[in-house]
């Protein structure tokens, strides 16, 4: 694949996946939180899509895709980790209840934590990487200085072989 291919297609991935993981780990989270609040036991579906989230995480964050992911993905997320340091200072920058009550309460206690900045830190962190903005080219093949050795070993002998019971005479 292209240079050029490979970061359109991270440009691509960047715009779609980190509002995905943002979603469902919100999802998850709320769920789950909801859940072990008022019945002291876990949300299998919550638990689910933290784990699907988690995984979409990874594939963020994987060296194989292009940095440009990782590095559109961990500026929204730390863009999302801010904005509670910012509150705390007085600035109101969230309108209340933008979000569905239970994603609402997950990204509360998400980014009160600081696990969004800490994402999004992390995720830019890995884009900056040199090695992950240079494509993968082939390896140079330079001819050798020297013809090659003889083989020590007896030349192949073909199926005139005795020693398969096929081929025995």
């Amino acid at each position: 694949m292209s240079n050029g291919a490979r970061h359109v297609l991270g440009v691509v991935a960047g715009l779609l996946l980190p509002p995905i993981i943002a979603a469902s780990l919100w999802y998850g989270i709320g769920d789950h939180l909801l859940r072990f609040q008022s019945a002291f036991e876990p949300s299998w579906v919550g638990l689910s899509a933290i784990v699907a989230s988690g995984i979409a995480f990874a594939f963020l964050a994987g060296s194989r895709l292009s940095p440009i992911a990782s590095l559109l993905g961990g500026l929204a997320f730390t863009a999302l980790g801010v904005l509670p340091i910012v509150e705390l200072r007085g600035v109101r920058v969230l309108p209340d209840h933008w979000l569905p009550n239970v994603m609402e309460q997950g990204f509360l206690t998400v980014a009160d934590s600081g696990v969004l900045l800490f994402l999004g830190v992390a995720l830019v962190v890995v884009s900056l990487f040199p090695s992950r903005w240079r494509s993968s080219g082939k390896q140079a093949v330079y001819p050798s200085a020297y013809d090659p050795a003889p083989s020590y070993l007896p030349p192949y002998s073909g199926p005139e072989d005795a020693t398969r019971p096929m081929h025995r005479e």
